[in-house]
């Protein structure tokens, strides 16, 4: 589509967001419909993912793991991973406006192409330092490292571990314990 038939698509904003009904994302002002709920195989391995990260960060007194909440990026982009990592954070408000360090997106069906291309290159540029992919059909993870501004790929995961480097905690996380 090109650039002058993008000027007639509505362009929505937090104040627009904030009245939709139901689950939605916001990316450059267009709303991304998070239905249908997700699927019990994917709630399963986002579960998993929390209770690993909750206990991958028992010793660190600044960071802390949260399921789906609202990551205002600004006015036109509100976001909802999966599970997050996040690091001197206020729990405090509606909403997190400071990038993560780690986001975990569970793939579905409705929601693959959005996280694997959209999330990627809009989390790559909002300084997101782990991005990591989980594919809980195929039991496997792409785990994305931000290096100067890029991220590159750690590895493939399934039954191996990896070290969130957090600075100054780091978390190990087993990734076979999330898919069973």
């Amino acid at each position: 589509m090109g650039a002058r038939k993008l000027e007639y698509l509505p362009h929505y904003t937090y104040d627009d967001y904030v009245r939709f009904e139901g689950q939605w994302e916001l990316i450059g002002g267009i709303p991304y419909n998070m239905a249908p709920a997700p699927m019990k195989q994917h709630q399963f391995v986002s579960g998993n993912i929390a209770w690993m990260l909750k206990e991958a960060l028992k010793g660190c007194e600044r960071c802390c793991s949260l399921l789906p909440v609202d990551y205002k990026i600004d006015e036109s982009t509100i976001v909802q991973p999966d599970n997050l990592v996040v690091c001197d954070e206020p729990l405090e408000g509606a909403y997190i406006t400071k990038a993560p360090l780690i986001i975990f997106e569970v793939l579905s069906k409705a929601t693959a192409l959005k996280d694997q291309h959209l999330k990627f290159e809009l989390y790559e540029r909002e300084g997101v330092r782990y991005y990591v992919i989980v594919d809980p059909m195929e039991k496997s993870a792409k785990l994305y490292r931000l290096h100067e501004g890029r991220y590159i790929k750690e590895g493939d995961f399934s039954l191996e571990s990896y070290t969130f480097d957090l600075l100054p905690c780091k978390a190990e996380f087993d990734f076979s314990k999330i898919w069973n």
